[in-house]
């Protein structure tokens, strides 16, 4: 019988992955961003037409140079000014950065530097990423000293390359060896500051919340929704330590379609989830709880990342509203009771103390590891007393767990048949009673022993 439920239990394919830094390949459409990706990995992998826009998503692939394997990732054109479907685009562009060790800039060498280059240029140099000016389309000496002219862009020295026919591709990858971190940036940050998103719908107060934890004006706060554009990073003492907040985008009020712009907040939410280990959802307490809010709880527990809630604008929240709070949170987030909730008000400073207790025992949560005999004690008691269910009349039996990997917890059920749904989540339940990972979601899986012949 095969293995049931999620797979690989030793994680060598996950972990591998994350040993290897990540290359974003970004630029306006058409500069010849899937050519040159194609270039570096000697194959051709990505579509190339010469029609501006035919790569949207982010697309991956495993590249390697001089023995060093990295990740490169395709991306559609990069207009920061973009509307309706090419602001879909351009987002995706902006999550690959944030999610980058390294970003390569692609500046059609033919045209030079066009406005949307050099606002592109700009917001890269805001960044704390290194980057690395590529001008493609440079197939001779003779376009190589227009090149030279692209030092104002401010990035550093551009480094000249024909996609088409590798003319200093070479060169070029040796410099992205050069500036490529010895480990992903995530396994860099750590013994930093944690890194905090701060996460909602647009209007339940993150700005206000920020403002109030760095005692300065740091993000714009408007009435209207979606005021914050670009997601600002924030050093914030908070308890006695200091954390790095981001305080994510919400809608771009330049986007006009609906649908355009529901789907640009949530890239952008999941790019600031991506980069942090833990993040705080703030909710308006004074409203109803909405689908978009459970929406963005459910990016957190996907993305495997820790979890706070705060439920903001608490001085507005009278008795009967409270009431009413209590019934929808039972409700609508019974699948996050085991998330600490902070009642808060960015606006008079209620209680934002107390995110620094609820993000360090979520954050604990989340590096929590059960050694292997203490689990399988507990096991056989859990088991012992509540046996699974039968399924097609023979009831299976749990051999042995093992907890297979942190960040978030991830567990290993052994089997000898398939364990259903509702007893994962009871196995779930008393992992947490248990050995309380208040604040992480839990990841249980099954592997079914097959019997071996006789």
């Amino acid at each position: 019988m095969a293995d049931v439920d999620l797979p690989d239990v030793d994680g060598t394919s996950d972990e591998g992955a994350l040993s290897v830094p990540v290359v974003a390949v970004v630029g306006r459409p058409n500069v010849g961003k899937s050519t040159l990706v194609n270039r570096i990995l000697g194959r051709r992998e990505a579509v190339v037409q010469d029609v501006p826009g035919v790569t949207r998503d982010r697309v991956s692939y495993d590249a390697v140079w001089n023995g060093r394997r990295f990740v490169l990732v395709d991306t559609g054109g990069w207009e920061p000014d973009a509307q309706g479907l090419q602001a879909m685009v351009s987002a995706q562009a902006e999550r690959a950065v944030a999610t980058a060790d390294l970003v390569l800039f692609v500046v059609d060498g033919r045209t030079g530097a066009t406005e949307t280059d050099l606002v592109v240029a700009r917001t890269l140099r805001r960044g704390d990423r290194p980057v690395i000016l590529t001008v493609t389309k440079i197939d001779d000496e003779r376009s190589e000293p227009d090149v030279h002219e692209l030092w104002s862009l401010g990035l550093g020295e551009p480094h000249p390359v024909s996609g088409l026919h590798g003319r200093g591709s070479g060169d070029l990858l040796d410099a992205i060896l050069d500036a490529l971190p010895e480990a992903p940036r995530e396994q860099e940050a750590e013994g930093g500051p944690r890194r905090v998103a701060l996460v909602g719908r647009p209007n339940v107060g993150k700005s206000s919340l920020l403002n109030r934890l760095t005692g300065e004006e740091r993000s714009v706060v408007d009435a209207v929704a979606g005021t914050t554009v670009d997601p600002v990073d924030s050093l914030v003492d908070l308890g006695g330590e200091t954390w790095r907040f981001v305080d994510t985008a919400g809608l771009r009020r330049r986007v006009n379609q609906a649908s355009g712009m529901e789907y640009y907040a949530s890239l952008r939410t999941a790019a600031a989830i991506e980069a942090a280990e833990v993040a705080i959802v703030l909710l308006d307490a004074s409203e109803r709880i909405s689908e978009q809010d459970q929406r963005v709880i459910g990016e957190v527990i996907e993305a495997g990342r820790a979890l706070v809630l705060a439920l903001n604008k608490w001085d507005l929240v009278d008795e009967d509203r409270r009431l009413q709070l209590e019934r929808e949170v039972e409700r609508d987030l019974a699948r996050v009771a085991w998330a600490p909730r902070v009642n808060v008000s960015a606006r008079t400073g209620r209680a934002v103390e107390k995110l620094a207790i609820a993000l360090r025992t979520s954050l604990a949560s989340l590096d929590q590891r059960i050694p292997t005999g203490r689990l399988n004690s507990w096991l056989t008691e859990v088991v012992a007393a509540t046996p699974p269910p039968p399924r097609g009349g023979k009831a299976p039996r749990v051999l042995f767990a093992t907890q297979a990997d942190t960040r978030p917890p991830r567990f290993v059920l052994f089997t000898t048949g398939f364990l259903e749904a509702g007893y994962r989540r009871f196995i779930e339940r008393r992992l947490r009673e248990d050995f309380d990972f208040t604040g992480t979601p839990i990841e249980i899986s099954v592997r079914v022993r097959e019997k071996r012949a006789r």
